[in-house]
């Protein structure tokens, strides 16, 4: 095997958060720093002034990527699994019926899991067959009449698969049934317009396809839903008032927003809308078609998730014959220089359904700025690591 020494630094852990950044986003993380430092919301005076606009122009842009009119409906968040976190638990209540799908992040289920321990919550979990497609037939069959939430994985951030989105938010609202989008690996990727695809929650992170910082992300609130806070306190409005004020978005900001994370996240949003979602997605299938397809040529490799030309995110898992994946994954890093990841990616479920709980995967998953070359060289060491391996 040889040694990554000389060798340029390939990352595939895109689904993780993807990495480089555009230079903007870096320019704009720097730029609030010095000159929009104060706390947002929390004074007239110019800095913070500046900071509150900062603020306000993300939500903005973010509104204009998932058709929001009123950027106030954009609540922000850390991440993901906060803005999950507030969409379940602020949404659900004692004796509600719950569906979500068999290839969902722990982000989702263990809050749904707390729900069912501590307020008589009721959860179907809709099992999705080998590949990650979930049948709609099956969603429907599993509503009744104490059904008020509808979960959704978009796309599973262990085998790639697209949910049949639009479909089954026709059935939500059918059954008048609000629906709930993860977005953690199609925000910025996938077309996303809430409003017209009957998305009544959609939560998404800011460092994956958005391009912006980690810290980031946020929840979009249909305007006639009203959650519960998933934390109380300072907001810089209502100061006099006991209660968590009902204006959004204080409401459900409480504490000091993170100012330079998301100017970046402007910055890496407004990368996005100039690319457009359109063409980031058309590049990174067409990479994840040809990693697949070098992949597929090795004895010995499974692929998990759809079949080669079939519509995907860019993630690609697999497993080799003989070869721990963990293992696989350290000697990408340590003498290739290729950095994936490996385990059970935070979604036992999917792995369950994939036939790899016992032994999870490597996980590669590409980007916007991903090579060919860089595609070539992590199938090229793949393949040499398996021969190793098969001596």
């Amino acid at each position: 095997m040889t040694e990554p020494d000389d060798k340029p630094y390939i990352y595939l852990d895109h689904a993780a958060t993807s990495w480089p950044k555009p230079p903007a986003v870096l320019e704009a993380v720097q730029d609030a720093m010095l000159n929009a430092a104060a706390n947002p919301g929390r004074g007239s005076h110019q800095m913070a002034v500046k900071a509150s606009r900062v603020l306000f122009d993300t939500r903005k842009q973010l509104g204009k990527l998932f058709g929001v009119k009123n950027p106030n409906d954009i609540a922000f968040a850390s991440n993901t699994t906060q803005a999950l976190n507030l969409a379940i638990k602020g949404f659900v209540k004692p004796g509600d019926h719950v569906i979500a799908t068999s290839v969902e992040h722990n982000s989702v289920r263990r809050p749904l899991e707390y729900l069912k321990l501590t307020a008589g919550v009721n959860v179907t979990y809709v099992e999705a067959d080998l590949f990650g497609y979930t049948r709609v037939e099956q969603v429907a069959e599993a509503i009744t009449p104490a059904t008020r939430l509808i979960i959704v994985n978009h796309s599973s951030n262990l085998l790639g698969t697209i949910a049949p989105l639009a479909d089954i938010a026709e059935l939500a609202r059918n059954k008048g049934v609000k629906l709930l989008v993860d977005a953690a690996q199609t925000a910025g990727l996938l077309e996303l317009n809430a409003p017209s695809m009957g998305i009544d929650l959609l939560a998404f992170p800011g460092h994956k396809g958005l391009l912006g910082p980690q810290g980031t992300g946020g929840l979009y609130i249909h305007p006639e839903i009203d959650l519960d806070p998933l934390l109380h306190g300072g907001t810089g409005s209502q100061s006099e008032a006991v209660e968590q004020p009902k204006v959004r978005p204080d409401r459900y900001e409480a504490g000091t927003q993170n100012t330079p994370g998301l100017a970046g996240l402007k910055a890496g949003v407004q990368y996005v809308l100039n690319e457009t979602v359109q063409k980031i997605h058309t590049k990174e299938w067409s990479l994840t078609q040809r990693m697949m397809e070098g992949l597929l040529q090795i004895e010995g490799v499974c692929i998990l998730g759809p079949q080669l030309g079939k519509e995907r995110t860019g993630i690609v898992a697999f497993t080799a014959d003989g070869i721990d994946p963990s293992e696989m994954s350290f000697i990408l890093d340590q003498h290739y220089n290729v950095a994936v990841r490996a385990g059970f990616h935070c979604t036992p479920l999917a792995h369950a359904i994939a036939g790899t709980l016992e032994t999870g995967a490597v996980r590669t998953s590409v980007g916007c700025f991903t090579t060919e070359a860089e595609v070539d060289t992590l199938v090229a060491a793949v393949k040499e690591i398996r021969k190793q391996y098969a001596k």
